[in-house]
C-alpha cells in the first residue's frame, strides 16, 4: 500500500499536517522546511503517487491539498486493526470490570480487621 510507504518519512507526515489546515502552495510548503524545494517536491509527488494529496496548477503555482479518497481506503485498511484491539480492549475492560467488586470487597474487610 502506497499511503504506508508515504507515511512512514517524518517530513510527509508534516506536509499532510500543514495541509489538514487547508491548501497550501508548494512554495509556501517548501519555505516550511529546513531542506531543498526539490527535496519537499519530491515528497510532495510521493504523497501524490500515494493519493494522499492532489494538486491543482494556477498559473506558474501548484496548489497542493489534501485527497479524501486516498485516506478512506487507508481508513478501510485500519478498520480490520481497530476491530482486533476493541474485542482485546473490550474483553480488558470486562475483566476489570468483574474483578473490582472483589477488589474493593476486600480493601473494607482489611481496612475493619486494622482498626
Amino acid at each position: 500500500m502506497r499511503a504506508l510507504v508515504a507515511l512512514a518519512d517524518p517530513q510527509r507526515r508534516r506536509i499532510l499536517e500543514m495541509l489538514s489546515k487547508g491548501e497550501l502552495p508548494s512554495g509556501e510548503i517548501a519555505a516550511r522546511f529546513a531542506i531543498s524545494a526539490s527535496a519537499v517536491s519530491q515528497h510532495l509527488k510521493v504523497l501524490k503517487d500515494a493519493q494522499l494529496v492532489r494538486v491543482r496548477v494556477e498559473a506558474q503555482r501548484r496548489i497542493y491539498e489534501l485527497n479524501p479518497g486516498g485516506f478512506s481506503e487507508l481508513d478501510d485498511w485500519l478498520q480490520h486493526f481497530r476491530q482486533f484491539w476493541r474485542v482485546r480492549l473490550d474483553a480488558l475492560e470486562q475483566r476489570l470490570h468483574d474483578e473490582t467488586p472483589a477488589k474493593v470487597r476486600n480493601a473494607q474487610r482489611k481496612e475493619k480487621y486494622d482498626e
